[in-house]
């Protein structure tokens, strides 16, 4: 797979994650820590259920060869689908998808303490531009916040830490080992750590289907296209194509239950979505000034 392709699958991952806010809006569940466990068991199975028909050896053996590194992404993994979850149970869509604009600089920046690799000046202008606009977004709505909030904006915070931890990982082991075990056994320690405190269990037949459809769809897929990605783009620009989800999650809650945002929110989506799609452009031109050089 060349470059381009591998864009486009990426910009395939934000798109499906953007999914969450509008799905969960629907339950009429209100323990949140029985979300997590339906929707990480549910991404668990997705996985395995992927690893046995695509893989043809033994579907532990992948597991086996996970290593250091792949146990500290499966971690990393457990982290994103717990707290993400608990913070968008907690507080609302946009202020959940905003605490993850700091990704892509916290991935540029581990990038050059981990992997001593250069980021391009065209994708730190780029994270700049991208944090503004989420940062007017925030300072947009700031004053609507709750005190009840502040617990989903820590579980909030825990997000990006833990992809932008992802991200390094991949980079440096991800060609080398196959990392996709790891979302599967991210699945299972998210939800049995939940499971202890979802019990006794209450979700309805409707809640459980809409659980599922977020496990598959919302999460696991695009936890499979990211793995995927991962081994033909550089960090900081896939968590910085990831950006799309703040813009995409509060545009969806908008559309389909009329949870309206604010100018300011409407304004910083749009610098979000222009930052993104200049990068794209500056870096395609760039590679084809490369190719023609050569």
């Amino acid at each position: 797979m060349t470059r381009r392709p591998a864009f486009f699958l990426m910009v395939l991952v934000p798109l499906l994650w953007s999914m969450a806010g509008i799905f969960t809006r629907q339950l009429a569940l209100l323990k949140n820590v029985e979300i997590v466990f339906w929707r990480s068991l549910f991404a668990a199975i997705f996985v395995a259920a992927y690893l046995v028909v695509a893989r043809k050896e033994p579907f532990f053996s992948g597991l086996k060869k996970l290593g250091l590194s792949g146990f500290l992404s499966a971690l990393m993994w457990a982290v994103i689908f717990t707290c993400f979850m608990l913070a968008l149970t907690l507080t609302t869509v946009a202020n959940t998808l905003l605490v993850g604009s700091i990704t892509p600089l916290l991935t540029a920046f581990f990038s050059w303490l981990f992997l001593g690799k250069k980021t391009p000046v065209r994708t730190w202008i780029a994270i700049v531009f991208t944090i503004a606009g989420v940062v007017w977004i925030f300072a947009g709505n700031i004053g609507n916040m709750k005190d009840t909030h502040l617990a989903g904006l820590l579980f909030a915070l825990a997000v990006p830490f833990a992809y932008a931890t992802n991200y390094i990982i991949f980079s440096r082991a991800g060609k080398t080992i196959d990392m996709m075990p790891a979302i599967f056994l991210g699945g299972v320690l998210s939800s049995a750590a939940m499971i202890p405190l979802a019990l006794p269990l209450e979700a309805s037949v409707s809640d459980i289907g809409i659980l599922a459809v977020l496990g598959v769809f919302q999460l696991g897929l695009p936890c499979l296209l990211l793995v995927y990605v991962s081994r033909f783009l550089f960090p900081a620009e896939m968590a910085l194509i990831a950006m799309l989800e703040i813009v995409l999650g509060p545009l969806w809650v908008w559309i389909g239950i009329k949870e309206v945002p604010s100018v300011e929110t409407l304004v910083g989506g749009s610098v979000v979505l222009l930052c993104l799609l200049s990068h794209e452009v500056a870096s395609m031109l760039h590679m084809r000034n490369k190719r023609g050089n050569l």
